[in-house]
């Protein structure tokens, strides 16, 4: 099949490489000339584990085509996907203005195209968005075309697996033909069996909302779960195996922490919220798991100042992780951006070290924080280390190196990284979320 992808992001460059990896041929859009001449040159401009490789094959045996030209695009294509940018804006909605702007070129190029165009958002968007889109293009005169919703489930840090080895394919259309193109399209990618659901558009548009809030408000029920133990002296690790063991809840995102980040849960949190409101079927729920997940950030600072007696002025702390997950380096609505400003306005200083997204950092962060060449060098005469991402080289640490460069051995830990009992032993001040603190010298 000859797919034309519009937009190079995330969800934009692993669906046109996956889709390539499968031998179609696809032509993706971009209006960022910096980010086409990387493509083009053949670096690959996110990092995602498995991508690069995907991507190297595929751009060299000319499956996998970059351009900037929307018509050429329309050319080349039947079939058009749109992976789109949707910010939250002030109000908590989903801009649309990259959607609309890019429906609208598509419709005055396409007016007078008798040929059939299959236009399929991928893009996280408002119920009612593809309905839009369609309105727009009729209005442009556009006559033979479909619009279809094809939400996208990836995980940052396990995308291509995700893509290649989806747990669902949801698709909402209205017509035969579309489920039809999107059938085939979506054949090879689910041969052990897991579903292609076929919706009405306005619930397919739902349905990523849905499943991400539902996600979100899981993490936010574990947070404030965790709290509740610290006070009490449970051991939220415990109880977190206790409640997945259970079929009807299972193992995944039970995991207490800073918060959640990202480029989805807290934009599509606060636009469900945001529709909600406005169709007045209020989603109460979702209003408090965004603001519970702030409160739990601030949490943590509260945290380090008891600890500092309420006076970090002056203090210095190591910082390991910035990314808001592993395995990437997005840092948009990152924990330790919020925290890390709280410390710093509260008078210390910071030296971080992230494995991939110190470039990223420096976007959000400036020069507001110095950056360290490895995770040992940002210890070096710290008060503390704070650990925000949970990156796998951060699990089984020198342990005496810590202690060697630190000032103090006390470390907050955000992800839960180290056993309560290792930390007693190794002599460490340890704080962790939803578990008691070890202080050294406790018996």
């Amino acid at each position: 099949m000859k797919l034309a992808v519009i937009g190079t992001g995330y969800v934009g460059l692993t669906s046109g490489v996956c889709f390539a990896e499968m031998g179609n041929e696809v032509l993706c859009i971009d209006n960022n000339q910096d980010k086409l001449n990387k493509l083009l040159s053949g670096q690959i401009t996110i990092y995602e584990p498995g991508l690069e490789v995907l991507y190297l094959r595929n751009f060299k045996q000319k499956r996998l085509k970059f351009s900037n030209n929307l018509k050429e695009a329309l050319d080349f294509a039947e079939v058009i996907f749109f992976c789109l940018p949707t910010p939250q804006d002030e109000d908590g909605s989903a801009d649309l203005q990259h959607v609309i702007k890019v429906t609208e070129d598509i419709g005055n190029l396409l007016k007078d195209n008798s040929n059939y165009k299959l236009i399929i958002n991928k893009s996280t968007v408002p119920v009612g968005t593809v309905e839009m889109i369609k309105s727009i293009l009729i209005e442009k005169g556009v006559k033979n075309f479909d619009v279809a919703s094809n939400p996208e489930f990836l995980r940052e840090g396990f995308a291509v697996d995700d893509f290649m080895k989806p747990d669902r394919i949801v698709i909402g259309a209205e017509s035969e033909k579309a489920f039809k193109i999107l059938r085939e399209l979506y054949e090879p990618f689910v041969r052990q069996g897991n579903p292609i659901i076929e919706m009405d558009i306005k619930s397919a548009e739902v349905t990523k909302y849905a499943a991400n809030s539902y996600l979100a408000m899981r993490i936010t029920f574990m947070n404030e779960l965790a709290n509740f133990c610290e006070k009490v002296g449970a051991n939220i690790d415990l109880i977190r195996k206790g409640m997945g063991s259970d079929s009807r809840i299972g193992k995944r995102f039970l995991f207490p922490g800073i918060g959640y980040g990202g480029s989805c849960f807290p934009k599509d949190v606060n636009a469900l919220i945001k529709t909600s409101t406005d169709k007045g079927a209020k989603l109460t729920i979702l209003e408090l798991v965004d603001k519970i997940n702030k409160e739990q950030r601030t949490r943590f600072v509260e945290k380090i100042l008891n600890h500092f007696n309420r006076n970090i002025q002056n203090k210095h702390f190591a910082v390991w992780g910035l990314s808001f997950k592993p395995n990437t380096d997005d840092m948009r609505e990152a924990p330790s951006i919020t925290i890390i400003q709280k410390l710093i306005e509260a008078g210390a200083t910071i030296s971080a070290f992230d494995p991939v997204a110190m470039d990223n950092a420096r976007f959000y962060l400036n020069d507001t924080i110095s950056y360290a060449d490895n995770q040992y060098a940002a210890l070096l005469n710290a008060d503390a280390l704070l650990i925000f991402t949970e990156w796998n080289e951060f699990r089984n640490p020198d342990f005496d190196k810590i202690k060697e460069l630190l000032k103090e051995p006390i470390i907050f830990d955000g992800r839960n990284v180290y056993d309560l009992d290792d930390m007693k032993e190794k002599g460490f001040t340890y704080y962790s979320i939803g578990r008691q603190a070890i202080l050294r010298g406790d018996n």
